[in-house]
């Protein structure tokens, strides 16, 4: 039994001084360590921190800076699902659509993201022609490295200012020129910042002028249909019901999806 006590207690101690040395080593490991992560963290921290925004010079003499131009783009790219809705065709078609989906009596046929994609390839279809022009005349001489950044933008205004004037009513840019206090005598002395309500305005008018004549053939089947179940005496019977497969019906003999499409983009003059 001595013996064995004695063989256990020269274990115990041989486990003792074999951590007692690992952790010396790790000690001593670290403390050699801890100077040289700390020069490396500076290091690293001085080549990956953010760069300044800094501005150099072209040889023609022209100022610009990267890192503003890049921050530019940024803000374009956030801000451009309004510029698609502020600039383009696309408030009037989707107004009119929602419109069409109501008189219908449809709640959620064709849902909300059908019709956004509708008014979107309908929106490109229409603005084609003027995208193509700002591509040619803007975007392509930027990119040869013909024309400055501040060319480039009053190029792409030119036809899309065209495009707004040409949807917009006399009266609602009238509004506006009063409401800022300024007078304008030719659409293109017009600024942006009146010009774009006006727009807006004018899209809202012709979409909900739109939108009631495309009521109308459908109130008259709902009035029709509420007459004759009022003659039979069926007064709890839901007109809406009733009417919604004739609605379809006439919708559908009469091809009013292509009817639709082609009044949307005869309002804008192609």
């Amino acid at each position: 039994m001595k013996c064995e006590c004695a063989f256990e207690s020269n274990i115990i101690g041989a486990d003792k001084e074999r951590r007692n040395s690992i952790s010396s080593s790790l000690a001593l490991l670290l403390k050699a360590l801890i100077p040289l992560l700390f020069l490396a963290s500076g290091s690293v921290g001085a080549q990956v921190g953010l760069p300044a925004i800094s501005v150099s010079q072209t040889p023609d003499g022209t100022e610009y800076s990267l890192t503003l131009q890049i921050l530019i783009l940024m803000t374009v790219l956030t801000l451009l699902p309004s510029l698609l809705i502020m600039m383009t065709s696309f408030v009037r078609i989707i107004i009119v659509m929602s419109l069409l989906r109501q008189a219908i009596g449809t709640a959620q046929t064709p849902p909300n993201t059908v019709l956004v994609g509708i008014s979107l390839f309908l929106t490109f279809f229409i603005m084609s022609p003027i995208l193509n022009e700002i591509y040619d005349d803007s975007i392509t001489p930027y990119l040869n490295a013909e024309i400055s950044v501040e060319r480039a933008v009053e190029v792409a205004q030119i036809p899309l200012r065209a495009f707004m004037l040409s949807q917009t009513r006399e009266d609602d840019i009238a509004v506006f020129s009063d409401i800022a206090g300024q007078e304008y005598n030719e659409g293109d002395e017009v600024p942006l910042s009146i010009l774009l309500p006006s727009f807006m305005t004018s899209e809202l008018k012709t979409a909900f002028t739109i939108g009631f004549l495309i009521y109308i053939p459908f109130v008259i089947i709902d009035l029709v249909v509420a007459s004759v179940l009022m003659s039979m005496g069926m007064m709890m019977l839901s007109p809406m019901m009733i009417s919604m497969p004739f609605k379809l019906m006439l919708f559908v003999l009469a091809d009013g999806w292509i009817l639709i499409m082609q009044s949307l983009a005869g309002s804008f003059g192609i």
